[in-house]
Formats: structure tokens, C-alpha cells, sequence
């Protein structure tokens, strides 16, 4: 299983670090590229952007978005819908 992340903070890198502790694939973004970095470091593929972290998923992607509450919330939900296709999973962990 591969999971895409977006949002690095405590509990999104956590749940990266989970998944991939298991045998998993996780593809990261951040807006922070030093915490999409460490990731990388502990074998995450990182992204650039969220064009680029659906761009480097497997089909269907399965997305968990872990930001605050909100507006960012909304327009990472309403960029991203313009990414996935039919039969990806956009998931709103916030």
C-alpha cells in the first residue's frame, strides 16, 4: 500500500513513520521542505508540491491531508481535487 501525506506536523510524520515501520510506501508534502526532508531521510519520497506528490503516487492514491482546520484545509482540498481521478481517496484527517 502506498499512502500520500500532506501536512508534516507531529501527527501527520507520525503516521508516516508508521505506515513505513510496517512495509508501507508513503509520499510526503509540506510546505515546510525540512520536515519533507527528514522523511526522506527515513525513506519517504518527497514532494515539491501537491502536483508533484500526485504525480509520484500509484493508481488509485490513496491522500490523507493533515493540516489545521479551515481555509488551508479548503484549498488543499479544492487543489487536490483537480489532481485525483476516479477511484482515489481523499482523506481529511483535521
Amino acid at each position: 500500500m502506498q499512502l500520500g501525506m500532506i501536512g508534516l506536523g507531529r501527527m501527520g510524520a507520525n503516521i508516516v513513520r508508521r505506515i513505513m515501520r510496517d512495509g508501507h510506501s508513503a509520499v510526503v508534502f509540506d510546505r515546510d521542505a525540512s520536515v519533507v526532508e527528514a522523511l526522506v531521510a527515513e525513506g519517504a519520497i518527497g514532494a515539491t508540491s501537491l502536483a508533484d506528490l500526485a504525480a509520484k503516487m500509484e493508481t488509485p492514491r490513496n491522500v490523507w491531508i493533515m493540516v489545521p482546520a479551515g481555509a488551508i484545509t479548503q484549498a488543499v482540498v479544492d487543489e487536490l481535487g483537480g489532481l485525483l481521478t476516479s477511484g482515489d481517496a481523499m482523506i481529511d484527517g483535521g
